[in-house]
């Protein structure tokens, strides 16, 4: 018969952290975050820190910018779908994205995943994410943080945060400071609702279909597959356009819209104006509108619209920056003026 002190003994297995998991989880990522090195990283995964070398040579005076962020309730429809391999993408894009509209170039970026029970099938799917953006956005996946976590977060759920860090010279810098009246504002295209709105949009699409569902508006795509769309980086373009300096801002249009993070590189005195009518609206956003009954003011101040950035030229200098972005395969659309 097992003893007193047998009978009572609790593990932490038992208490919903499962260690062998988190050592399988380890040992599957290994390789896939080590295809994202550059030869700034100088340790494996797994020390206490992580170390980068950075490479002065080129700057004069060069500054680190960093961020951070999530992906917010879009993982709900990863959750939904069991589809685990693209917010990985969308968390470096949109951390990438937002070091980039200040003209730095990404060096390295760190992930947050944090779960009620460890699944090391669904973290693999994440953490391939992750180093598949990172090596795109050429950025090492320098580090990470796996939590497990039963008294916080549902069965089958999670939620992930990242940081990067980056650099840029200092006269390069872009902060709105250059912005100017007669300033043009010129768009280009987002691949759908990136990682901002999904409150609302489950809100009002979850309530009619469900994520297999193909409403007409979507043009054979079903639900998931259009609100699981990645969150695209626009760090090429963007590198084109600030090799050039041909941008006196640029804008990652994220929570807020186009008014609100537009609003946020335009200095004192100065106002813009933006025409909603210069480009169309994909389905999606037209989707949510039309069955939520949802305010033109809400759409705007809430979505992106199907515009993901935002670059501020001279007037002077838009032609050339057209030609730029459509050399590149974008499609560029000019939508509005600083007045």
């Amino acid at each position: 018969m097992p003893s007193a002190n047998e009978s009572t003994m609790t593990t932490y297995r038992d208490a919903g952290v499962d260690i062998d998991a988190g050592e399988e989880t380890v040992r599957r990522i290994k390789p896939l975050v080590r295809r994202t090195f550059t030869p700034g990283v100088l340790a494996d995964i797994g020390a206490f820190g992580s170390f980068f070398a950075l490479d002065l040579s080129e700057y004069e005076q060069p500054v680190l910018v960093s961020s951070v962020d999530g992906v917010g309730t879009k993982l709900k429809v990863a959750f939904r779908t069991d589809k685990h391999d693209t917010v990985g993408q969308d968390l470096v894009n949109h951390c990438v994205n937002d070091i980039a509209v200040c003209g730095a170039r990404p060096l390295y970026f760190l992930d947050y995943f944090a779960t009620g029970k460890l699944d090391p099938d669904v973290a693999e799917q994440i953490v391939l994410g992750f180093t598949q953006a990172c090596r795109e956005n050429g950025c090492a996946l320098i580090g990470g943080e796996t939590a497990e976590m039963p008294d916080l977060y549902k069965s089958g759920e999670y939620d992930l945060a990242g940081t990067i860090v980056g650099i840029v010279e200092k006269r390069k810098i872009l902060d709105g400071s250059r912005v100017e009246a007669g300033d043009v504002l010129i768009g280009l295209p987002s691949t759908g609702l990136h990682t901002n709105g999904y409150s609302l949009a489950r809100k009002v699409l979850f309530a009619r279909f469900d994520v297999g569902d193909a409403p007409e508006e979507l043009q054979g795509e079903t639900l998931g597959e259009a609100l699981l769309r990645v969150h695209r980086s626009y760090l090429h373009a963007i590198g084109a356009l600030c090799a050039g300096d041909a941008v006196h801002a640029l804008v990652h249009v994220t929570g807020g819209g186009i008014p609100g993070n537009t609003a946020r590189v335009i200095p004192d005195g100065l106002r813009f104006d933006v025409d909603y009518a210069a480009w169309e609206r994909p389905p999606l956003f037209r989707l949510i509108q039309r069955l939520g009954t949802v305010p033109e003011e809400d759409m705007r101040r809430t979505f992106n619209l199907g515009i993901g950035l935002v670059a501020i030229v001279p007037r002077s200098g838009v032609e050339a920056v057209l030609e730029t972005l459509e050399g590149l395969g974008e499609k560029p659309i000019p939508l509005g003026n600083v007045l």
